[in-house]
């Protein structure tokens, strides 16, 4: 996984990591949820990973639009 860049330094959002068709993203509580195409959506998949790279609004983008929408979750 990559490091999130966290430029506003309050995000709960750890490490990423992209795939074609998703994006797992770690919190800081240390569990990693898995976003796809499947679930929520490609839309919110592509800007997710949009976000992830820019290293801002990640998690504001998670809370607001997808919260609990996600393909997997892993501990």
């Amino acid at each position: 996984m990559e490091r999130y860049k966290n430029l506003s330094g309050r995000s709960g959002v750890v490490a990423f990591e992209v795939s074609a068709d998703a994006i797992a993203v770690k919190f800081i509580d240390g569990g990693v949820y898995v976003y796809t195409y499947a679930e929520p959506g490609e839309q919110h998949v592509e800007a997710m990973k949009a976000l992830a790279l820019k290293g801002r609004g990640l998690a504001t983008y998670i809370n607001r639009f997808v919260r609990d929408r996600f393909a997997e979750r892993r501990d």
